[in-house]
Formats: C-alpha cells, sequence, structure tokens
C-alpha cells in the first residue's frame, strides 16, 4: 500500500500528510478519537487492541489509509507483528501513540492482591517498554513518540495504588527513551490527561464514588478547576500536535491536559 498521500486541488495537506502511525489500544476511548484525527490529517495507521468485534468497526470506520491488528501489549511476539505489519503495509512508521491501558482495582493499597498490582503494572509500564522496544529501532529519524499517562501520572488520590504507580512509572521510561533517541531527533513525551469522558472512565468514576453515572461525571467535575471533563478529541488533539512538524523541538516532556487538576 503506498503511503502518499496528496490533498485535492485548493485543499491544504494534512499535518501528517505523508506520515505513518502505530496506535496501541486504538479501538475505542482515546485510542480511537486519535486515529479519526491522524486518518483526517493524511496519516496512514495501524491500530491495535486486544476487542476484535471493536477493531473491526474501527477499521470500517477509518477507511482505506487504516489497518487493524489484534494485539495485547504486553505479548512481546504479538507487538513485534503489528509493528512489522505497519512496516510492511505503508514502508515506515513516524509516530507511536501508547495508549493500551487498563484501570485496575480502586481500595485500599492493603487490600490490593499482588496479582492485580501486577497486572495493572504490567500493561502500562510493560506494554509501553515492549512497545519502545520494538517501534524505536525502525522509527525514522525526527520522528515521535507520545505514551498516554493521566493526570495521577503527575498526582496521586487515594485508592489508586497500581493505577497512579504505573502512570508515574511511563514518565520514567519516557525520559529515558526520550534521551537515548534524542540524536536521531526522535521526540519521546508522555501526556497527562484528567478526566476523559470515555466509556473507560466511567467505569472508575462509578467503581470509585457508588453513584450512577450522571453522578458520578459531577463529582468528578468539581474536582476540575475548569469544571468539566475533557472530550476524547481534545486529548486527540493534543496528540497530533505532538506526533507532528509543530512540536520538534519538544521532548522529554510531561504534558498536562487536566484542566487545572496538576496546578
Amino acid at each position: 500500500m503506498s503511503r502518499a498521500t496528496r490533498a485535492a486541488p485548493g485543499q491544504r495537506p494534512g499535518r501528517l500528510a505523508g506520515k505513518v502511525a502505530l496506535i496501541t489500544g486504538g479501538e475505542s476511548g482515546i485510542g480511537l478519537a486519535t486515529a479519526r484525527v491522524f486518518v483526517a490529517e493524511g496519516a496512514h495507521v495501524l491500530v491495535s487492541g486486544i476487542d476484535r468485534e471493536a477493531l473491526a468497526r474501527a477499521g470500517d470506520e477509518l477507511g482505506p489509509t487504516a489497518l487493524v491488528a489484534v494485539a495485547d501489549v504486553t505479548d512481546e511476539g504479538a507487538v513485534a507483528a503489528a509493528v512489522a505489519r505497519t512496516l510492511e503495509a505503508f514502508g515506515s512508521l513516524d509516530v507511536v501513540f501508547s495508549n493500551a491501558g487498563v484501570a485496575g482495582p480502586i481500595g485500599p493499597l492493603t487490600a490490593c492482591s499482588v496479582e492485580a498490582f501486577r497486572r495493572v503494572l504490567d500493561v502500562h509500564v510493560v506494554g509501553a517498554f515492549i512497545v519502545l522496544k520494538h517501534a524505536l529501532p525502525v522509527l525514522s529519524d525526527g520522528g515521535s513518540v507520545v505514551i498516554n499517562s493521566s493526570v495521577v501520572g503527575l498526582t496521586a488520590d487515594p485508592g489508586i495504588a497500581p493505577y497512579a504507580t504505573a502512570k508515574h512509572a511511563q514518565v520514567g521510561l519516557m525520559r529515558v527513551a526520550a534521551k537515548e533517541v534524542a540524536a536521531r531527533g526522535i521526540r519521546v513525551t508522555t501526556i497527562h490527561p484528567g478526566p476523559t469522558s470515555t466509556p473507560f472512565q466511567a467505569d472508575v468514576e462509578q467503581r470509585a464514588t457508588g453513584l450512577e453515572p450522571a453522578a458520578a461525571a459531577d463529582a468528578f467535575d468539581q474536582a476540575i478547576p475548569l469544571g468539566r471533563h475533557a472530550s476524547p478529541e481534545e486529548v486527540a488533539r493534543l496528540v497530533l500536535f505532538l506526533a507532528g512538524d509543530e512540536s520538534r523541538f519538544l521532548t522529554g516532556a510531561t504534558v498536562a491536559l487536566d484542566g487545572g487538576m496538576s496546578i
């Protein structure tokens, strides 16, 4: 498949025209919103995830410049295959959005099982490491890697020890990677969204508060200085900026999009 993307006469080229991206956890929420934005801005995209049916729907929606692949980020062979398929289909790799994640249990640290704690770290930290391990050697010089952390990768709250620990750990991984690939002009950053209107977030809010969806969302809004959730599209637009040439001098950064929660 050709990676060339040409604008129609009189139409500006997309901000990612001619670029190739790999998105993990891309079958829903922030990942799918980012895939939509990337495709609209001219990129070829491979979207990976673990939900076959949701991936199939995403592929149908995104159209011919996107492919989908089932890949659990904790499975090194599956990640390596997804990277290889991206290169085979599109000829290069310019952008990686490491987005796959799980919420994990909510409750006191002392009540969390070791197995549950490890599972959250496996997906967020080991998974991101595996993605970087296989993507960085083939990433184009001047490319971009964005890891989706969280506002609780900058702060913390009671009851979320596995998730907050994993999200903080992603920052350390990002900073090491940013220094290791800087000589190639590759930029590595983490983003730190606050509460975002996705099914993932709604599940967390209901389990944390014991309230119905609307009331749970309102309770979380009260903790956000700007008083509302982000939309997945707002987060996707931040990823677009970090993926594109406008952010060529930005690396090693923790970029908050949290409505002021980390102030």
